[in-house]
């Protein structure tokens, strides 16, 4: 945490004399474009590894369907379709597992009064007059200047959030099931589907709990992760397609 004040005070102070009261927001999000840049290997490894995925979909629905009362075959057939195509059903959660640390560190850095052995300056620091380390609950109401500055906040987050997960859906083919779902299951599937439509925007619903300044960077990174797809697309040249079931 002290490393991380130091960084971003020293960005902040960098660019007070351009920005003014701005200068901290600004060096939240210059901070977090360092750390994404750091783990763009990483994140573009992951992409690989979620394209994999949606193209063996099909293929790992029939081991299933085939081996469904051999559990331990089905983990053999499966460890070796994987293995032979490069990846693993863990492929994609790299890069969230990596930035959860820095998160964590923003979360305790605007919550701390003393850093570094010493008062934490960036406490003082405010986006449109609200402090960097207030929440959304600590105001003095939602319809205040203090909730409209969050409300612009989570707004912008969700929208990120959108924007990331249709771009993701964009850019990766689109499987197809290799045989229709099985009579008593369309109620499981309908409940897995509208879970997955609304699992992207739980990011939102944490930043509702969040200093503001942690809600800065989840904008972010979030919008640097839409960022990095559209790249990754563009980079392989992938377009929308039906994947053909094998027979």
């Amino acid at each position: 945490m002290d490393a991380a004040y130091h960084v971003v005070f020293a960005f902040t102070t960098a660019l007070t004399p351009v920005l003014g009261g701005l200068a901290a927001v600004a060096a939240i999000i210059a901070f977090t474009i360092a750390v994404r840049l750091l783990l763009t290997p990483l994140t573009f490894r992951a992409l690989h590894g979620q394209a994999a995925q949606a193209r063996l979909a099909p293929r790992v629905q029939r081991l299933r369907e085939r081996h469904a009362r051999q559990p331990e075959r089905l983990q053999r057939e499966l460890t070796a379709l994987y293995k032979q195509e490069g990846t693993s059903p863990f492929a994609g959660f790299g890069p969230l597992l990596a930035q959860w640390p820095v998160f964590s560190v923003l979360y305790l850095l605007f919550r701390s009064p003393t850093v570094a052995g010493g008062p934490n300056l960036l406490l003082s620091r405010t986006l449109f007059g609200v402090p960097l380390g207030s929440h959304l609950l600590s105001g003095t109401g939602v319809l205040s200047a203090h909730g409209a500055v969050f409300a612009g906040v989570l707004a912008a987050l969700a929208a990120a959030c959108w924007l990331s997960a249709r771009i993701a859906r964009r850019a990766q083919p689109a499987p197809v099931p290799a045989v229709p779902a099985a009579p008593g299951t369309e109620g499981a599937a309908t409940a897995v589907a509208a879970i997955m439509k609304v699992l992207p925007y739980i990011t939102v619903v944490i930043a509702a709990f969040a200093p503001l300044a942690a809600a800065v960077y989840l904008v972010s990174s979030t919008a640097w992760s839409g960022a990095e797809r559209l790249a990754f697309a563009a980079r392989t040249g992938r377009k929308r397609a039906v994947v053909p079931v094998a027979q």
